[in-house]
Formats: structure tokens, sequence, C-alpha cells
């Protein structure tokens, strides 16, 4: 039974640290579309959630059909706030502040939530933080930060630049609602249900929001360059990493998951040199060490004899 549990949890650490590479494209896909197509956050979000919302929708008529447990009310509008602050808001407030800071400071920025998800967890569920994932959560922002000390350099003369600033705290803020609400809620409704019910009610959001401001302007949607970025943002940085993550989260907790996200920005470095030519740094190669020993620190337990 032992050996099951920690084949489980190993199993668990793979899929989250899976999940977390594909949404690190995330950024670049959408650094490209703006740099390439003309297209706003609206348009590109909607794209988005439009090419994904065939899987979530199979998803959840097989999970429905699936499951015994019927929802109460009140799960219901849980479900839509998460959908609401996980995917729709915190989405739209990331792809506006792109349009404005780097695809590495993005990540910097973005990755505080895993401090707020586990000050959440501490201090609003009342879940005890254990000392590894202290340290592990210590030691991969100061990989972070070491990181990214090279990359960031304030664009004085943009003059949007901090509301790009402002606008992805926004979405660190409402993502580690979501996570630490998602890890309370997907082993009472179970991982492919609530990600495709919390996926579904994020898409009425988005198209809502679309509708209302910005209907008239459906005919950009059809640029064949950006329908391109819109298949792949919803197939490899949505659909994919999207169940991966709150499967990973079902195995090991959300607080693991919230640190083991950490490698993100790591990844975005090395894809936003190659992809969108951002410079590369040695330290930034020492913070990618940090990170992947904070991730295997969390995921290391002593034996017992």
């Amino acid at each position: 039974m032992l050996t099951k549990n920690r084949t489980g949890m190993a199993g668990g650490f793979i899929i989250a640290i899976l999940g977390a590479l594909l949404f690190s494209t995330k950024a670049i896909f959408v650094k490209l579309a703006f740099q390439h197509t003309q297209v706003s956050a609206i348009h590109l979000l909607v794209l988005r959630m439009l090419f994904s919302l065939p899987f979530y929708l199979v998803a959840g008529i097989y999970a429905r059909s699936n499951s015994s447990q019927k929802l109460t009310g009140k799960q219901w509008i849980v479900l839509a706030v998460m959908g609401i602050f996980g995917y729709y808001l915190s989405s739209l407030f990331d792809f506006i502040g792109l349009q404005f800071v780097s695809a590495g400071l993005e990540r910097l920025i973005l990755f505080l939530y895993p401090t707020f998800t586990v000050l959440i967890n501490t201090f609003y569920f009342k879940t005890k933080l254990k000392t590894t994932q202290l340290a592990a959560l210590i030691l991969t922002y100061i990989g972070i930060g070491i990181a990214f000390w090279g990359e960031i350099k304030l664009d004085a003369g943009n003059a949007h630049f901090y509301l790009g600033i402002f606008m992805i705290f926004l979405c660190a803020i409402t993502y580690s609602i979501y996570l630490a609400g998602t890890g309370k809620l997907v082993p009472i409704i179970g991982a492919t249900r609530y990600t495709a019910y919390v996926m579904l009610f994020a898409t009425l959001g988005v198209f809502t929001h679309f509708l209302i401001t910005d209907h008239q302007n459906i005919t950009l949607l059809l640029q064949p360059g950006l329908l391109v970025y819109g298949v792949t943002l919803a197939m490899v940085a949505t659909v994919l990493p999207s169940f991966l993550l709150n499967t990973g989260m079902n195995k090991v907790g959300s607080n693991n998951v919230a640190i083991i996200t950490s490698i993100g920005p790591v990844s975005t470095i090395i894809q936003a040199h190659f992809f969108l030519h951002e410079p590369i740094f040695f330290l930034q190669l020492a913070g990618t060490a940090l990170v992947i020993v904070g991730i295997f620190l969390i995921g290391w337990k002593p034996s017992t004899p």
C-alpha cells in the first residue's frame, strides 16, 4: 500500500510538472499573436475559449454520465465563481498586461500566485504549512528572483507599462483564489467534472464580455494567422494543462502544485529566448537550477524503516 501511494504521488508530481510546462507556453503564443496580427486581448481570449469549448463539453457530458453524485446549488455557484476568477478574469488581466510588458516580466509578476495560494490555504482554509513546503517555496522564489535579475528592465517610455504590471498582478491574485478553491473542490467533485464545468463557466464569461463590448468587430476573428494562434492556445496552453494540473492537484494537493508551477517562469525564459529573441543570462540558468531543486524537494519524502 505504501509503495502504491508513493507511486501515485510521483505520478501526480510528473503530471503537475507537465501541466505547468504547457501552461508556460501561453505567454509566448500571446506575444507572437500580438506581434503578427491586429488583435485585441478579448479577441484572442475568445478564440482560445472557442476552440477549447468542444473538449470541455465532451468532458462535462462524460463526467456527468459517469457520476451518480448530484451537485448542490451551492456547489454550482462555487463552480461559477471559480470559472470567473480562474480562467475568465485572470486570463483577461493577463492578456491585457502582455500587450505592455515582456513575457519574462509577465512571468515574474504572475508567479507571485503560489505565495498567495499558500497564504489563502494557511489562513483561510487553515491548512498546515509543512516545513518542506515552506523551504521549497523560499528556494523556488530565490531561484525565480535570480533568474529574472538581469531580465527586468523598466521601460519608462511605455505609457502603459505600469498598467500592464497592475493587470498581471490582478491576474496573480484571481488565479491564486481559483487555485486555492480548486484544491478543496476537486476531491469532492472529481478532477474531470470540475475542470470541464469550471471552463464552461469561464467560456460563458468570455463570450458574454465579447458580445457586450466588441461584437461589431467579430470579423477580426477570421484572420487566418490568428486562427492558428487560437487553436494552439486552446490545445497546448489551455485544454491539456488544465486537466493535467487539476489531476495533479487531486493527487498531491494545491500547495504542492502551486510550488511546482514555479518552474513556469524558467520555462518561459528559455522559450522567450528562442521564439521572441529575448536575451538569456547566466543568472537565469542558475535560477533554473534552484527552481528544479525546490520542485524535487517537495516531491522527496524520507524513506521509513
